[in-house]
Parts: C-alpha cells; sequence; structure tokens
C-alpha cells in the first residue's frame, strides 16, 4: 500500500463531509481561523477578490528574532468581526476556487507522517473512496509545498536585507516591510 493510500484510508476511516457550517472560517472551536498562507496564496485570494494585496492578509502574528531584528514569518489571511476570515460571508468563501491549503484540507492535516484531525462537525460522515484519495493527494501536496516555503523563507532569514523601521516579514520572497 502506497503512502497516498493509506493515508486515504485514515481519512475514510475518520470521515468527513463538509457541512458548509463555516465554524472553521468563523473562529469557533479550539483552533480558531488563523489561516497562514504563502505570498503565492495571498496574491491568489487577493486576485480573486480584486482588492489590494495588504488588505488581503496580515503579517503573521508572533515575532521572532532575527538577526537582531524583531520579524514576523509569513502572512495570515485578514480576519474581521471577531476573528472571522473576512473572506468567509452569508454565501459561503469568495474564494473558494482559490483558497489556501490550508482550507482546502481542514479538518485534516499531516503532523510529519501522521494525520491529524482538528474538531468539525463534518467529521465521522461518510466520504468516498476517490474523495479520501484527493483529499490525500492534496495533503501531500500541502506538506511539500510547506516544506519548501520553510526552506526559502530560512534562506531569506540568512541571507536578505532586512527593511529599515517598522514590522519586517519575511517570506519565501524576501523581506518586506508591512
Amino acid at each position: 500500500m502506497t503512502g497516498l493510500e493509506r493515508l486515504a484510508s485514515q481519512i475514510e476511516a475518520a470521515g468527513f463531509a463538509c457541512t458548509r457550517c463555516g465554524d472553521c472560517c468563523r473562529g469557533a472551536g479550539e483552533d480558531g481561523s488563523l489561516v497562514m498562507v504563502s505570498r503565492d496564496e495571498a496574491r491568489a485570494v487577493a486576485e480573486a477578490t480584486s482588492i489590494p494585496f495588504d488588505e488581503a492578509v496580515v503579517p503573521y502574528p508572533g515575532a521572532v528574532e532575527v538577526r537582531g531584528r524583531a520579524c514576523r514569518l509569513g502572512w495570515a489571511l485578514a480576519r474581521e468581526n471577531g476573528g472571522a476570515c473576512r473572506f468567509h460571508g452569508k454565501d459561503g468563501c469568495a474564494v473558494y476556487a482559490a483558497r489556501p491549503w490550508i482550507c482546502r484540507t481542514y479538518p485534516f492535516m499531516l503532523d510529519g507522517d501522521r494525520l491529524a484531525v482538528s474538531e468539525c462537525p463534518g467529521l465521522g460522515r461518510p466520504i468516498s473512496r476517490a474523495e479520501a484519495l484527493a483529499l490525500a493527494a492534496d495533503l501531500l501536496a500541502r506538506r511539500a509545498a510547506e516544506e519548501d516555503e520553510a526552506v526559502r523563507v530560512r534562506r531569506v532569514a540568512a541571507t536578505a536585507a532586512l527593511p529599515g523601521d517598522g514590522t519586517v516579514v519575511l517570506d519565501a520572497e524576501g523581506a518586506w516591510r508591512a
């Protein structure tokens, strides 16, 4: 059995069908609705909504020290209304076709090779083998994208010139003043 098939079997065992409740988008539950995104994902969301990049995302909270400067590592989708994703409304997700990896694979994620599952009302519902395989493939692609992003951010942190005053955000493409 391949890694993809094994992961799909684990997803089938957990069961999942999205109920479109929006809890994950409104900040309900333990995980909240903070969605970390790569610069490419942020750009796709901004383009899908025709809003400026800096209105689609905010610097990811929490700073780390990089060469003596407090820096943020990446971006998060902007939130409003008590923590809800700004792109979730009464009609659902305004950026569904351009939604980030984390949204496409929720409530699942990979912790190393272990399938981790967040709380969600859609868990325990039947899922077809084809849907489980597609979700497993997305999870593996997400992990590869996140690993690549991490390597590139480390390279930027080690070599990029850090902008002057203000909040500095490091992502896979460079160092930015936010």
